[in-house]
């Protein structure tokens, strides 16, 4: 069972490097902002392809960060109920909610996000402000990827917790009691 450890702890590199691009592209987003802002406001001088670049970083760092957000245990849950139950039952509803709702959330918004960059693709369709950035359809592409790597980042949490109840004594020694 040791290697159903070791495959979850690569599907977790993959999150963790999914959060480490993201908090990459959150501070070129904070230096577009910073840069767009003195620029307007010293300078006068206004770049619609800056402001555009906000939008398409922002749109990158929360679809990249949200599978690191799933890996990390941040993503939203009823933490009132889920913290006062055993690892066990955490567990059980963690491998329900991800291949119920989770897994098949995922592969939606792949499938049919693909045909959405595909399309913005074959028009080269741009912005459509004069001076807006070029090639939309690469944010555009970023929707299914990102869902993609969620449903990634559930194989790691569906991993996860069925080594929590497979391989308690490894990976939660000292729970404090809670089984």
């Amino acid at each position: 069972m040791r290697s159903l450890i070791y495959i979850e702890r690569t599907f977790n590199r993959f999150g963790d490097f999914l959060g480490w691009l993201s908090s990459i592209l959150f501070i070129l987003l904070l230096a577009n902002v910073v840069y767009d802002v003195v620029m307007r406001y010293v300078f006068n001088d206004v770049s619609i392809a800056f402001q555009e670049m906000e939008w398409h970083l922002f749109s990158a760092v929360f679809l990249l960060g949200v599978p690191y957000a799933i890996k990390s245990g941040g993503h939203v849950r009823v933490d009132i109920f889920y913290e006062r139950l055993s690892y066990k039952a955490q567990s059980i509803i963690d491998i329900l909610g991800t291949l119920l709702f989770l897994f098949p959330f995922c592969l939606l918004v792949a499938w049919f996000g693909i045909d959405f960059a595909k399309e913005s693709y074959a028009l080269g369709e741009t912005s459509g402000d004069p001076g807006g950035l070029p090639y939309r359809w690469i944010i555009k592409g970023m929707i299914p990827l990102s869902f993609l790597f969620m449903a990634v980042s559930g194989v790691g949490l569906l991993l996860h917790s069925i080594n929590k109840i497979v391989n308690p004594h490894l990976i939660y020694a000292g729970n404090n009691g809670k089984s």
